[in-house]
């Protein structure tokens, strides 16, 4: 996970905004200047320039973390009646997640626990999500990690 992986994921945002600004799709722009904006914050708050590159990893983070802003904020609107914001929120979210690596399903999360408690049979339950959580390379989703390892070992005691 090099920076040039980063430098291209940071390419890839910055030509969809310019795009998304010529044909005056302001809602993509608008999601896209959000990324952009969290990218700077994000190596501000690690404690470098803003003009410093993010790991790959980091940047997996900041995306997801942003997509679940959407989704919450999604829900928050659907249940005041507000069906317009929340069509907005859907649409942001479209566009951050389109550059997220797919999620690993079920069963692929089942062999990470599996091989995770094959190589370290004493660990606790969290000891295993993160176990997990590290071999998924932020590519799982931290409940269902968590709703699979409880059964697993709930399965085995």
């Amino acid at each position: 996970m090099s920076e040039d992986s980063f430098s291209t994921l940071l390419q890839r945002v910055r030509t969809e905004l310019k795009e998304a600004m010529r044909s005056r799709d302001v809602r993509k722009a608008t999601a896209l200047k959000g990324i952009l904006a969290a990218f700077t914050n994000e190596a501000v708050a690690l404690g470098r320039t803003p003009e410093s590159p993010l790991r790959l990893e980091e940047a997996y983070r900041v995306l997801r973390r942003l997509l679940k802003q959407r989704e919450e904020a999604c829900t928050l609107y659907e249940k005041g009646g507000r069906d317009d914001l929340a069509q907005q929120e859907r649409e942001e979210a479209a566009v951050i997640a389109s550059f997220l690596p797919p999620m690993l399903d079920e069963a692929a999360i089942r062999q990470l626990v599996a091989q995770a408690r094959k190589e370290h049979p004493d660990a606790s339950e969290g000891q295993l999500i993160g176990l997990v959580m590290q071999a998924a390379g932020g590519q799982a989703d931290g409940s269902l990690v968590r709703r699979i390892v409880a059964a697993e070992l709930q399965a085995n005691e």
